[in-house]
């Protein structure tokens, strides 16, 4: 399976009238989940956040495929 990267947000229940609120109601969430935390603190979230969605994900290729795309222009 390859790693999706459209847009692929949304949440069960929920109907969305624009194609972006979706990302944007996530983008709010990832920000509410850093407010008010040290830089120390906020990089061990996302160290968390990572491992946990890596996991969720669980094949291997698409998170090999992911992490190459995330180095791509560091």
């Amino acid at each position: 399976m390859p790693l999706n990267t459209e847009p692929n947000f949304r949440e069960a229940g929920h109907r969305y009238f624009q194609a972006y609120s979706p990302g944007d109601d996530f983008y709010e969430a990832l920000i509410d989940t850093h407010r008010d935390l040290s830089d120390e603190q906020s990089a061990m979230v996302n160290a968390r956040l990572i491992l946990l969605l890596a996991n969720h994900i669980g094949d291997i290729g698409v998170l090999r495929e992911a992490m190459a795309i995330a180095r791509e222009g560091v």
